[in-house]
């Protein structure tokens, strides 16, 4: 019997109360409910309940048995009565001398509520709290609906839909028609062309009209064109995530026709590191990774093909309503396209093991959690994780709803599937990385033979000396420990150890065999994330009864309640509609098709909150923070959108135009609103009126991702190789972060070692083989996310880690050395060395004065060099690891080598060149660091 928590117990609890507290507001006799409310009443079910069940029940009223200081806030003689000072807490008609308004408002030092700086009451809900207490304090247990709203109210009640005559899946509730904005209908809002002016060539764009419209409103005035070489850098970055050439710079700067501009966005976009640039912007979204996470973070052997297929589809700009059906339910809608099947990838992208030791319930209800959840982020900009044990807060989707969407992959059961290698994808270098780990292995299973070895002749010596012939003569009870018998302690944990590589290097060679990280339909699968493969059954195994889907009390699996049927967000006008049977949001019951129904209507342009969400995304790319501030969550908690208008327009003409991303950025980028200079025009009156730059009266300065700054010093240096597509490659990284062990479920995972030659080193960082437990420790200091939940949008820290990175990584000075060396062999004096480090790394020639200085600085340096030769440090070749075995709890230690021979091609090394090269690196180090080359302006 299945017992639930003592945490599952209070989270029911939790629930129950709230719905208790709701069902109170609904209580009332027939003839209070048949008159019209007061204004009185009105403002408290608008302003002050809202504002009592966000701030104040948490702590005065969600569970009766865990009130803080007494004080129950449930009702309204409990609010008046006060807690456990005895003192009554509101004194009617009098704020001021009201105990419970002078601790919300904080003039009283002795008590303050809500405790949190973060939670305060702002001004107007301080106002409002006067003015209830001065006008009595007065308090219905009824609800607001639409026909006890006034007429003009600047409030609105969203009342959820039925389906199929049951009762309704949401109570009613009063909403600001600015917190549901983005269930509303998209709109096609006519373009405010007298907010801009006509260009002498007569083009005007309809992005400028809008943002000039809000800027008039502001008596703010846009910054001047950008200079040309930093338009064509921002471009460059914002298309491929890569330095432009001084090549392309000087074609922009000396045009041979009019429209230079427009073709080289159109260039970048044609150009393939368009595609890797947009997949990881994807990747980040639905939170890509190549190991599974958690205790087991064993490699996902075929999940790489998943994010070559996003590398694809962006560069053919596949539109995208086609881009989400594909990867919800590609194996729904053609099962027999390879690149469908690779594209379900992302039902299975976020982290999730099962093992011996987990519940499968448990494990598959989390499962089922994060799809529903990653749905909701990434293609909806909503978080429905808070739905999962009550109805929401703050939007509206309902508990119901919540499990509604988690119904569609009740039959989802995971499998590697056998989709054969298609001639599009990279898989040269399968060869010599395959050899690579069939040598580990035999070599990990020799060591076991000679343990197995040594055990048979313990056992052979036991039975001789017992007398016995075989062990089939021992009885079962007497027989000795056939495992261990024989080993020492030492050799018993190597034993473990060696099993656990084993398992990780058979997994690691799935890697070369033809499966697709896939899904199929059916019932429940004995799966476990240990499995090397987890093949798909044949068609009698896949029948059965498909899992049921119910409300969970609490969110918890020990407590369903309500069974329930596949559905989509209520919320959404005409959503479960079932008036015609082929609607576009209507869910079938079958266990094909509930996902291509889902899919379809989230691509559907009925849907208010898709284009909307992409959309917000893609501007997000090219001014750092998008139109909604928040680009996962489009709810009442999240930022309200800038410029509303602007974000319907830009879904609607995105719709129209085939829903292609590609034709998206174009508009975008041609507009002058992207084409002008960092540098505020009345940079003091833009810090007064508009100081984080939402109204976009200057582009917005931005620093380098981690991923662009590591593949743009490779770049500059000529190291970095453009090879596209194919399992993840190893870097170099930090040597003592690599050699950190790694667990995985008792036992340590093999070394992390680079792989041999630089040029397979050297890939973009796209394709860097991602660990969910081992980090590149310069990604990490720049921001990059972690792999466990959705990224909306990036954070760009500046903290001290990064210069150190910076000054004093050992990746950053690798590549300063390979620059200074590639300059050397390019430039005949010093000065045109010092020169072209300008032009390599900040795209311009250097002032008569940096020239002088960075002259003096290189014959410092040389001078140096010279007198201070590098010593030659050599490669590790093993590492000591150390462990308490779990058995005994004692600690043990053993050797590990490492693969690190002879063959393996360090890059350029201080040993390895002159003092001068030295020298000319120090400056190229110090031209790296700055932040005319870190920062996109």
């Amino acid at each position: 019997m299945l017992v639930p928590s003592a945490l599952t117990v209070r989270n029911f609890y939790s629930s129950f109360c709230f719905a208790l507290l709701l069902s109170l507001h609904l209580v009332d006799v027939a003839s209070a409910e048949d008159a019209p409310l007061t204004t009185q009443q009105k403002f408290y079910l608008q302003k002050i309940r809202p504002m009592l069940e966000q701030k104040c029940l948490g702590c005065h009223g969600s569970t009766p048995d865990d009130i803080k200081g007494e004080y129950n806030m449930l009702t309204r003689d409990s609010l008046m009565k006060g807690g456990e000072s005895g003192e009554p807490a509101v004194i009617v008609g009098k704020p001021e001398q009201s105990p419970f308004w002078n601790a919300v408002t904080w003039t009283d030092d002795s008590i303050q509520m809500p405790p949190q700086e973060r939670n305060r009451l702002t001004a107007a809900e301080i106002a409002d709290l006067k003015q209830w207490i001065s006008d009595g304090a007065v308090w219905t247990d009824r609800e607001l609906s639409t026909s006890t709203t006034d007429k003009g109210s600047q409030n609105t009640t969203l009342v959820m839909s039925t389906s199929g005559g049951q009762s309704p899946t949401w109570t009613n509730r009063t909403y600001e028609p600015t917190d549901i904005w983005s269930y509303q209908p998209i709109q096609r809002p006519p373009v405010p062309w007298t907010a801009l002016a006509k260009k002498k060539n007569g083009s005007r764009n309809p992005i400028d009209a809008f943002i000039q419209q809000k800027l008039k409103q502001k008596q703010l005035t846009t910054s001047p064109p950008a200079e040309k070489k930093a338009l064509v850098r921002r471009a460059t970055y914002d298309l491929t995530g890569l330095p432009p050439t001084l090549k392309q710079i000087s074609d922009f700067e000396n045009p041979p026709a009019q429209n230079n501009w427009s073709q080289l966005i159109k260039k970048l976009m044609e150009s393939p590191p368009y595609g890797e640039q947009m997949a990881q912007m994807w990747i980040d979204v639905v939170r890509y990774a190549d190991t599974s996470g958690f205790a087991n973070d064993y490699e996902r052997p075929n999940a790489w093909r998943y994010r070559d297929y996003l590398v694809r589809s962006f560069n053919a700009d596949k539109p995208y309503d086609r881009f989400i059906i594909e990867q919800v339910a590609g194996d729904e809608l053609d099962p027999d396209d390879p690149e469908l099947l690779i594209a379900t990838g992302y039902l299975r992208s976020g982290p999730w093991e099962h093992t011996g030791m987990s519940v499968a319930a448990v494990t598959r209800q989390l499962f089922l959690d994060d799809i529903t959840q990653s749905v909701g982020v990434s293609f909806l900009a909503h978080s429905f994780r808070c739905a999962k044990c009550h109805d929401h807060k703050f939007d509206p989707v309902p508990t119901r709803d919540y499990y509604r969407i988690q119904a569609v992959f009740a039959p989802v059961q995971f499998a590697d599937r056998k989709v054969e290698y298609q001639p599009y994808e990279n898989i040269s270098a399968f060869a010599n990385m395959k050899a690579r780990t069939e040598r580990l292995l035999v070599e990990t299973q020799s060591q076991q033979q000679i343990f197995k070895e040594k055990t048979e002749a313990a056992i052979a010596a036991w039975l001789k000396e017992n007398g016995y012939k075989n062990l089939k003569q021992v009885a079962a009870d007497k027989r000795p420990p056939l495992r261990w018998f024989g080993l020492t302690e030492l050799e018993k944990s190597l034993l473990k150890i060696n099993n656990k590589r084993i398992d990780y290097f058979e997994r690691e060679l799935k890697r070369y065999e033809p499966y697709a990280f896939s899904v199929y339909n059916g019932p429940p699968n004995n799966y476990r994330s240990t499995k090397t493969v987890n093949l798909i059954p044949n068609a009698k195994q896949k029948q059965g009864e498909i899992q049921q889907t119910f409300i969970l009390a609490g969110g918890a699996i020990t407590a369903p309640t309500d069974k329930v049927s596949p559905g989509v967000l209520s919320a959404v006008a005409g959503s479960n509609s079932t008036v015609e049977p082929n609607a576009w949001n209507t869910i079938p019951q079958s266990t094909e098709g509930r996902r291509l129904a889902l899919a379809r209507w989230i691509a559907s342009s009925n849907n208010t909150l898709t284009a909307r969400v992409i959309v917000n995304r893609i501007w997000q790319m090219h001014f750092g923070t998008g139109l909604v501030a928040t680009p996962n969550n489009f709810g009442q908690k999240g930022d309200q959108p800038s410029h509303l208008e602007l974000l319907d327009w830009l879904a609607t003409w995105f719709m129209d135009h085939g829903w292609s991303i590609k034709q998206l950025h174009h508009l975008i980028m041609t507009s002058d609103t992207y084409q002008q200079s960092s540098h505020p025009a009345d940079a003091e009156r833009v810090q007064t009126v508009d100081p984080h730059n939402r109204l976009l009266s200057h582009f917005p300065t931005r620093r380098m991702t981690a991923e662009q700054l590591r593949d743009s010093l490779l770049s500059l240096t000529g190291e970095l190789n453009p090879e596209m597509g194919g399992p993840g490659v190893f870097p170099e990284i930090n040597w003592e972060v690599a050699l950190q062990p790694r667990h995985i479920m008792g036992s340590v995972a093999p070394a992390y070692q680079p792989m041999p030659l630089p040029r397979q080193r050297n890939r973009r960082t796209l394709y860097a083989f991602r660990y969910r437990t081992l980090s590149d420790p310069m990604l990490e200091v720049f921001n990059r996310p972690g792999s466990e939940s959705s990224c909306e949008r990036r954070d760009e820290t500046t903290v001290t880690p990064q210069a150190f990175a910076l000054l004093n990584g050992q990746f950053i000075h690798d590549r300063a050395l390979a620059l200074a060396h590639k300059i050397r062999q390019e430039s005949k004096t010093q000065e045109a060395a010092v020169q072209r480090a300008f032009q390599q790394v900040v795209l311009r020639q250097p002032e008569s004065s940096e020239l002088q200085m960075a002259l003096n600085h290189v014959q410092q340096m040389q001078a140096y060099h010279e007198q201070h030769p590098p010593q030659k440090i050599p490669l590790p070749r093993e590492v000591k690891r150390e462990m308490i075995e779990e058995l005994t709890g004692e600690l043990f230690s053993w050797t590990e080598k490492l693969d690190l021979s002879e063959n393996y091609q360090q890059d350029l090394k201080p040993w390895d060149v002159d003092a001068k090269t030295r020298a000319l690196a120090e400056l190229c180090l110090v031209l790296m660091n700055s932040n005319e080359f870190i920062y996109l302006r």
